[in-house]
């Protein structure tokens, strides 16, 4: 079982004996071992490194070199293609050390699919004041590059930063989606703003907004920080995630607001040390853990912390979700001090999750969720199931903590939804979460394995 979920248990289970006097000695002192481990919290805001703004734009500044899109022919008009521009830019920056790639403010660079391609020099900066803005068309979308619009891979130590708008420029996308109208075939279209296979990467302060579909793909990569972002989309917009995490490691996001057509965040596969404190999610379908296992694959996702959110008016809350049929797991989830407002299923765990126009088959396997922890959940819902927790027969979800959740239906009572689900609640839980089957949960813990610490690497 991982440490920070122990670390975080370790309280309650003394005070659930306190009320109960169900543990042994032995157990008491397991935990009490226990409180030599590290925890895994979030920095606070007075640890986070701020990134150092460049104040003026000269040809040099603080042995810096300005690389200007300007100086490359760019018109910045927003109608003529800046792309090679872009593109030349990007080539003297990358092999410039201690360069910075300037898209100054006040000026619309329309830029077409490009992937820009590292490792560059030493201490890169890209610095986005302007806005870069997508074509609004989809078939004159460049074949070659169906799902990325400006992809940025094999990076080290980049910096991405400033004031300014990546525009996806996505609504004939949208328009053109099954999910739109279902006579539409469906096929996917691209993500605005990706980083890919890249390690030490800071991106503050930008908007990204009107997505093709995903606004902000973090594939491959490790130790991300991700601060003061803003995320936008109308809510009716078909599969425009906010910040889409997968396959990475180490990644924070902090200070920022998403509010799109489809998941604030979403936590997918081979991910783990994944951080979010102070997150501002709506509309959107809330803040998930999946999917996962779709077409019988293996998902797993360990060492996620939700610390200090408002979700508002959003289709789901906290949500974990996975398909029939998938293998792996999700374990070591912590969601803590969130606040809920006219918010569909604000806890949900959703292990029959199928996200198809027909019906998805009966299958036994299920990815396996354990150690999953609500602490100070409030707020008030739209469903009359505040609480569901839909789990699988042959792999049941366990070791589920409720502390101290409070939520309310303005015009009608509340209940909680437990299948195959295994846990306790401890404080105040409302509505009840009773329906959580019991098990021996001192000896579950007594007797799982610990799993070995993964470092976070600070930025």
């Amino acid at each position: 079982m991982d440490k920070f979920f122990l670390v975080s248990l370790l309280a309650l289970l003394i005070a659930a004996h306190g009320v109960a006097g169900s543990m042994t000695c032995g157990s008491i002192g397991m935990l009490e071992e226990l409180k030599s481990l590290e925890s895994f919290d979030i920095e606070e805001e007075t640890e986070v490194e701020e990134l150092s703004d460049i104040p003026s734009w000269r040809s040099e500044h603080g042995g810096k070199v300005l690389v200007n899109i300007d100086s490359f022919g760019a018109a910045g008009d927003g109608e003529s293609d800046d792309t090679e521009a872009l593109q030349k830019a990007w080539g003297v920056a990358c092999s410039t050390p201690k360069s910075v790639l300037l898209i100054p403010q006040d000026r619309r660079y329309l830029v077409n699919a490009t992937k820009f391609r590292g490792p560059c020099a030493d201490k890169l900066t890209i610095q986005i004041d302007g806005t870069l803005v997508a074509p609004d068309e989809p078939k004159n979308w460049d074949p070659k590059l169906p799902r990325v619009w400006l992809d940025f891979s094999k990076l080290d130590k980049a910096v991405f930063q400033g004031s300014g708008v990546i525009d996806g420029s996505g609504s004939k996308w949208w328009a053109a989606s099954c999910k739109k109208n279902k006579s539409n075939p469906c096929k996917g279209a691209p993500t605005a703003f990706t980083i890919d296979t890249s390690t030490s990467i800071k991106v503050k302060g930008l908007t990204i907004q009107n997505s093709q579909q995903m606004h902000f793909t973090i594939s491959r990569c490790d130790s991300v920080r991700i601060n003061g972002v803003k995320v936008s989309a109308p809510g009716d917009s078909p599969n425009t995630d906010g910040i889409h995490i997968s396959e990475s490691t180490n990644v924070i996001i902090q200070d920022s607001k998403i509010g799109t057509g489809d998941d604030c965040i979403s936590i997918v596969n081979a991910s783990s040390n994944i951080k979010m404190k102070r997150i501002y999610c709506g509309p959107g379908h809330g803040i998930s853990i999946g999917s996962l296992g779709k077409d019988n694959s293996t998902g797993i996702v360990t060492k996620v912390i939700l610390d200090t959110a408002v979700l508002r008016e959003t289709t789901n809350g906290l949500r974990i979700k996975t398909w029939q049929g998938g293998s792996g797991y999700v374990r070591g989830v912590r969601f803590q001090n969130v606040r809920v407002e006219n918010v569909s299923n604000p806890i949900l765990i959703d292990q029959f999750y199928c996200d198809s126009p027909s019906t998805c088959p009966n299958q036994t396997s299920a990815v396996e969720i354990s150690e999953v922890m609500y602490q100070n959940i409030s707020g008030t819902t739209i469903s009359a199931k505040a609480i569901k927790f839909d789990c699988s027969d042959t792999t049941p979800c366990s070791n589920l903590v409720l502390s101290n959740v409070d939520l309310d239906k303005q015009d009608g009572t509340v209940e909680t939804y437990c299948h195959s689900a295994q846990g306790f609640p401890y404080g105040v839980v409302h509505p009840s979460a009773d329906c959580l089957s019991s098990t021996d949960k001192i000896s579950q813990v007594a007797d799982s394995t610990m799993e070995e610490d993964i470092p976070h690497t600070e930025l």
